[in-house]
């Protein structure tokens, strides 16, 4: 029996395998269905896709023989990859001198005396293994019977290169999950860290104005109510980023039964509304079984917002909603001073805003919306907006049952 040579490129053809991640791995139904199909178009017993590994040949898909591996020593796949642009052919093992002496071919249950394999090689030419069929009687290939058997081969080269790129997909979502999960981290930290500072400042601030109002002249009280302001406004910012990175980590398996309109009625006892202002409820009080804390966080973002920017002396937000068999769905129409309409299509993303102030003056900070369209997505559901200036807009969306 001879041995087969050891590729010049083994080192890297052994890396380009590894990279794979593939060795005793489970069945997978598209190699079985290429397994088959050469079997039967060449009329072998056998058909194989075998991975050479260091010190053995592995198989991935099997028909017509009950073993995972063998030694590569015995492997005749191991002399098939030293030749990765020919098709293997030995019509009968037993007049071979490199095999009529091979345990493969001297045993007496299953010998394999019909061999034919084409090399399966990577991106990079790289021959990992072989598609090859077997049988147990001398055999020769018809020439439409190589060409398919090739053909084949490069189905399964297909399979392995998608199979290289999926794992080059999962460790860049892995990396970017570790960078996103250190950003959570650190924003939460500082912003954490930061809150105490500012409400110190403002506490201090308010005391200097109370204790100090006589010395002060005019000047002195206005920096001092623009510090405050400032304050707040830097105070306001950090939680709103809280809340940004705080709503990633909710458990969105965790869900509840609850109505909306109780819901809602919560919500407006968090809320301070101090102007004329109607909500309307939707009708029927619907039954929702969700994250609770999710769709909260949802309507109170869009309810703020259409409280905050509305330009009437009387805000009127409708709220709607609708259940389906799969999904359930919401809307938000609010009467005030619209989006502009070079805007919209940036007003889900981070630190993006209309550019107009509030009914107080101030300018937002682009992360409300940002928020509410996460978490709209996280519970498998969408949003979109449509908005006409100085007429209103609407957020209409779903998140699935």
């Amino acid at each position: 029996m001879k041995i087969a040579q050891i590729p010049s490129n083994e080192v890297a053809r052994l890396r380009a395998l590894n990279r794979l991640k593939i060795l005793d791995t489970v069945n997978e139904t598209h190699y079985d269905t290429i397994t088959q199909l050469a079997s039967y178009v060449c009329g072998t017993k056998s058909s194989v896709i075998s991975l050479v590994d260091e010190n053995r040949q592995w198989f991935k898909s099997t028909i017509g023989i009950d073993i995972c591996e063998t030694g590569r020593d015995v492997s005749f796949c191991a002399h098939a990859i030293n030749n990765p642009k020919h098709l293997m052919e030995v019509p009968d093992a037993t007049l071979d001198p490199r095999f009529h002496d091979n345990p493969l071919v001297t045993d007496n249950t299953n010998p394999v005396i019909f061999y034919a394999g084409v090399p399966l090689k990577d991106n990079e030419g790289h021959a990992i293994g072989t598609l090859c069929v077997l049988h147990n009687k001398p055999k020769k290939l018809k020439k439409k019977q190589r060409k398919a058997l090739q053909s084949l081969a490069l189905q399964v080269e297909e399979l392995l290169k998608l199979r290289a790129l999926n794992n080059e997909l999962e460790l860049s979502r892995k990396h970017l999950k570790r960078h996103n999960d250190l950003l959570k981290d650190f924003a939460g930290t500082v912003s954490h860290d930061m809150k105490m500072p500012l409400a110190n400042l403002i506490v201090t601030s308010d005391l200097l104005s109370k204790k100090y109002d006589a010395l002060l002249d005019s000047s002195g009280k206005k920096y001092l109510k623009y510090l405050k302001q400032s304050s707040l406004s830097l105070s306001d910012y950090i939680s709103n980023i809280l809340t940004h990175y705080e709503a990633s980590s909710y458990d969105l398996d965790d869900r509840v039964e609850f109505h909306l309109n109780d819901l809602l009625e919560e919500i407006m006892d968090l809320l301070d509304v101090n102007h004329d202002c109607e909500i309307n409820f939707p009708d029927e009080n619907l039954s929702i079984n969700c994250n609770k804390t999710a769709l909260e966080q949802i309507f109170i973002n869009l309810l703020v917002n259409s409280i905050k920017y509305n330009d009437k002396e009387t805000t009127v937000i409708n709220i709607t909603s609708e259940n389906s068999d799969t999904f359930y769905r919401f809307s938000v129409k609010d009467n005030g001073r619209g989006i502009p309409a070079d805007k919209i299509d940036t007003i889900f993303e981070l630190f993006k805003t209309s550019g107009e102030p509030d009914r107080d003056g101030k300018k937002g900070h682009g992360i409300g919306l940002t928020t509410v369209k996460q978490l709209v997505e996280d519970l498998d559901g969408s949003i979109n907006v449509q908005s006409h200036e100085k007429v209103g807009t609407t957020f209409t969306f779903t998140i699935k049952k």
